[in-house]
């Protein structure tokens, strides 16, 4: 169920970009075996890329999330303010907590998911090596 959460959008397009590949590659202009040719590769292609995607995100909100149980800071893309507070700075000492991949605070009015979230370093919460 996360992976359609995270990439549900992301097999939209690419279920239309398919869409269109087949609908190209099956005209009478193009070659008779550019269908076998082009579906697959296009398929392998955003296949690929998808599943990447989807393990870049799940191994960088693993990173986040337990950068913050370990209280230290994350930073989240604050899309509901883009001129005044473009992102915000969350961490357990602030009344923030974390369930099921959402961050939440009584005292914010959204919550922010997991995935937008990055890891906060600052000299007191330097990167860990």
């Amino acid at each position: 169920m996360k992976f359609l959460e995270l990439e549900g959008a992301y097999l939209v397009i690419g279920l239309f970009i398919l869409v269109v590949t087949a609908f190209v590659s099956t005209r009478s202009f193009v070659g008779k075996n550019a269908f076998k040719i082009a579906f697959p590769t296009v398929f392998g292609v955003l296949a690929f890329c998808i599943l990447a995607h989807y393990f870049v995100t799940t191994n960088r909100m693993e990173s986040v999330e337990t950068r913050f149980l370990n209280d230290k800071p994350i930073i989240c893309e604050n899309r509901a303010q883009r001129k005044v507070a473009p992102s915000i700075i969350i961490s357990q000492r602030q009344g923030w907590s974390l369930e099921n991949n959402v961050f939440t605070s009584p005292e914010y009015s959204r919550p922010f998911h997991s995935a937008r979230c990055l890891e906060h370093f600052t000299p007191e919460f330097p990167e860990e090596k």
